[in-house]
């Protein structure tokens, strides 16, 4: 990033030119950004009703039919990512229509649901993300790392995409959407898995073997590694971001009449180079970046216990240590620890209630630069919070859901999100369901703790006024099969924000600048629908499609003109189609289209993409696939021109063999 320092006249005026340039500085943070329910022996083997009805658990907590859920929901299933020649977990999720996925670099990812991608110059900071019920999202800047952010593809079970607040089940920083990454079972992969690649971007390889404990568990090995092309700019000219990075992991399953018992770990390395802009020049020098490298462990179990009379309660606890490196801006070693409990009760009478706890501890240690600081450099956070949801079935077809959750974290005390829900099932196939919601994203280190340059005197003295950023969200739905061969699922929503950051002029310490508010608000409105039609028992089409208006303005007493252009990092509307075609018993054709209107601030023109998969199977246990990707041409989808990538036609060649 560019950090231009100069003296002038007035310290308005010096604000006001500084606000963007400070705003790009933070994003030297997240330059990389940009229990499961058994259903069938193979989700893919689900015929077109039985997808209809696929057990889900982020909307309420606890399993339910997708046709039942009150909540814009997409399902990717295991199917899903592997006919769509998916190579990471950001591809792979560019098949929710209810997600606007951004990739800026090789590594860099910038993903949301309903707007905010990326707006105040800031990296994405209210969606949720869960990997087997583990959050991943950072208190460093209440984002995704997600170049860190990986799974065995061929082992996940499902990805369930909630577009819309899941304060009350998940808590705080669920404002705009919830995904939760769900792998099989290790009964389910019993066996050996190897896959290698090659293509236009790089290469991987993947092994995965499964086996049956004596004890009468099973558990499932694995090891992955992975090295990325560097991309190019419009000019032609190469980008810094080739990447490459390795991980090995593990799940054990045991399952008795009454009892649960799920262990998992992980452990990765890996590095990437810095793409531009990322110079740093003060005083007309230029410090050469080495490259981020990141490093990391996880280990997470999950119980859970049948009780008598119907009720159930589960217990997870899980622990995550990342480690990044950022030369020469910053580096960061965050230990997290996370327990949660959950009852849900027999069912009383109409009432259905679950409730639940949760204790989250935090350690992060940073490393901090002349440039850029997290002050204080060490700090250790909690957050602690109750959640309360009773399900009433007011009627055979009309079900009422009131929930409550008290979060309470360091920086603001203690957030309510309430939700309410009423969906009334019209006919056997046709759910209509409304909602209201109140959620918030609380402050993060990056809002609270962010100083420019290193060391006094600050030109940026930290946020310590930013509050807790609120959405109170409106929502009205429809799913449904109005026809045997087709579903369709239809939700519009308003979002009323408030206390959104700003970057305002401090009249209180002298000579700081600026600091982080709370002096912005904003309306979001928007349809998304999406819908699927089995054209024949060999040929399924699916399409999607997103209209989303944004408005904000600043309070009175802002002084951040900027504030309400930065906020422009949205698509006006997005569409995708997909075809899937079984030509043969040994051959698949898979055919993919998206468009996604242009954005604002920076200005990225409009673009669609198209990529083709095709795949034989050699052998009953030996397959080969082609994918083409953005056979439509070059586009970029996030960034400044002159810096940003532009990604070209490609083709990548997989082999994937199963023993």
């Amino acid at each position: 990033m560019a950090f231009y320092f100069s003296k002038v006249k007035s310290r308005r005026t010096l604000a006001n030119r500084h606000t963007a340039v400070i705003g790009a500085a933070l994003l030297c943070i997240a330059s990389p950004v940009f229990g499961t329910v058994q259903l069938a022996s193979n989700i893919a083997d689900l015929s077109f009703d039985e997808l209809a009805n696929i057990q889900i658990i982020s909307v309420s907590k606890k399993p339910e039919r997708l046709a039942d859920a009150a909540a814009s929901v997409f399902v990717i299933t295991a199917e899903d990512i592997r006919r769509s020649g998916a190579t990471s977990l950001p591809n792979a999720l560019r098949l929710a229509p209810n997600l606007h996925v951004a990739q800026a670099s090789a590594t860099g990812y910038a993903i949301s649901a309903r707007g905010s991608n990326g707006s105040n110059s800031s990296a994405p900071n209210k969606l949720l993300v869960l990997i087997d019920g583990r959050s991943v999202y950072s208190p460093l800047f209440s984002g995704v790392f997600w170049d860190v952010q990986d799974v065995m593809l061929e082992d996940v079970e499902r990805i369930e995409v909630i577009s819309g607040p899941g304060g009350t089940l998940w808590g705080v920083n669920a404002v705009n959407g919830v995904i939760n990454v769900i792998t099989r079972s290790a009964k389910e992969t019993v066996g050996a898995l190897a896959t290698a690649g090659t293509g236009s971007n790089g290469s991987e390889a993947a092994f995965r073997y499964g086996g049956v404990l004596d004890n009468g568990g099973n558990y499932r090995v694995y090891g992955k590694s992975f090295d990325r092309s560097h991309t190019w700019k419009g000019d032609g000219s190469a980008v810094n971001d080739a990447w490459r990075k390795s991980q090995v992991g593990f799940r054990a399953d045991w399952n008795r009449p009454n009892d649960r018992l799920m262990v998992q770990g992980n452990i990765y390395n890996g590095s990437s180079g810095q793409p531009a802009p990322g110079a740093i020049a003060i005083s007309g020098t230029d410090l050469a970046l080495g490259d981020i490298s990141v490093s990391g462990v996880n280990l997470t179990a999950h119980w859970t216990h049948l009780l008598e009379g119907g009720s159930s309660m589960s217990l997870q606890a899980y622990y995550d240590r990342t480690k990044r490196a950022v030369p020469p801006t910053f580096s960061e070693t965050l230990d997290i620890v996370d327990v949660q409990f959950q009852h849900s009760l027999q069912p009383i009478g109409m009432h259905s209630i679950t409730w639940g706890a949760n204790y989250r501890y935090g350690m992060d240690s940073v490393a901090n630069s002349t440039h850029f600081a997290f002050l204080p450099a060490n700090v250790n956070q909690t957050w602690s919070s109750l959640f309360a949801q009773d399900e009433m079935a007011l009627d055979k077809d009309l079900r009422l859901t009131l929930g409550l959750r008290v979060e309470r974290n360091d920086y603001t005390g203690n957030e309510f999100l309430p939700n309410a829900r009423l969906a009334w099932k019209a006919a056997a196939d046709h759910l209509l369901w409304t909602a209201a919601s109140r959620t918030v994203r609380a402050p993060s280190r990056l809002d609270r703790d962010a100083y420019v340059p290193g060391n006094p005197p600050f030109l940026l003295d930290g946020g310590r006024n930013a509050r807790s950023e609120v959405a109170n969200v409106y929502e009205i739905g429809y799913r449904g099969q109005p026809a045997p061969k087709l579903t369709w699922s239809v939700t519009a929503f308003h979002t009323v924000y408030d206390h959104l950051r700003t970057q305002e002029l401090d009249n209180i310490v002298a000579p700081t600048f600026l600091i982080f508010g709370s002096e912005m608000e904003g309306r979001a409105s928007g349809i998304e629908m999406w819908g699927t039609y089995q054209a024949s028992p060999e040929w399924r089409l699916s399409a999607g499609f997103t209209a989303l208006k944004e408005r904000f303005r600043l309070k009175p007493n802002s002084t951040d003109i900027a504030a309400p252009n930065a906020t422009g990092k949205d698509p006006a509307h997005t569409w995708q189609l997909r075809s899937t075609l079984k030509i043969t018993e040994k051959q698949e054709l898979d055919l993919s289209v998206r468009h996604v209107a242009a954005l604002n601030f920076p200005a990225v023109p409009a673009y669609t993409a198209f990529d083709a998969r095709f795949s034989w199977q050699l052998q009953p246990n030996l397959e080969l696939s082609v994918t083409g990707q953005n056979l439509f041409g070059r586009h970029a989808e996030y960034g400044t021109v002159g810096t940003r990538t532009e990604f070209r036609p490609g083709v990548f060649v997989k082999l994937l063999w199963r023993g």
